[in-house]
């Protein structure tokens, strides 16, 4: 977490307000290690379970009706620190607001995952792509501003 690539830099980042983030679960996947997360998720990536806890599993009433799931967690153990990264340890480096890096001011990490199946408070999703015991900000089902519902999944 604290090595620095070369050519990236580093800032002094500010004290960070309370923004009042409740986290309503917790991410059970098979990486304990950044080196072997997936740079980003699959859609055919292995199951991952979102542990829901208490009082957030009622919640989940009819997200069971969609196939994709847009999974906001916290990325708890990456740098807040760095404005210029450079990825893949090559001469060429890029701001961090033009990465999908873990390494953000605020590490917030999104990603659009296949909905397998949802039993009490274990929601089954398919193509994530962060660290075992990432804590889970939010879930919200697939859904464009500019389209219509997201019709219910058939039964079976």
């Amino acid at each position: 977490m604290n090595d620095i690539r070369p050519h990236e830099i580093t800032v002094t980042a500010p004290e960070p307000n309370d923004a009042g983030l409740t986290f309503i679960g917790k991410i059970h996947t098979p990486w304990d290690d950044r080196k072997d997360c997936p740079r980003q998720g699959r859609p055919d990536g292995p199951e991952c379970r979102l542990e829901i806890f208490e009082p957030w599993v009622a919640a989940l009433k009819g997200l069971e009706n969609y196939e994709s799931v847009e999974v906001l967690y916290w990325l708890d153990k990456g740098r807040r620190d760095l404005v210029v990264q450079n990825p893949g340890h090559s001469d060429k480096t890029f701001g961090t607001f033009a990465l999908r890096s873990p390494m953000r001011p605020n590490p917030i990490g999104t990603v659009l995952a296949k909905l397998v199946s949802i039993d009490g408070p274990n929601v089954i999703v398919r193509g994530l792509d962060c660290l075992n015991g990432t804590p889970l900000i939010d879930l919200k089902p697939d859904r464009c501003a500019f389209s219509p519902k997201a019709p219910p999944k058939p039964a079976g």
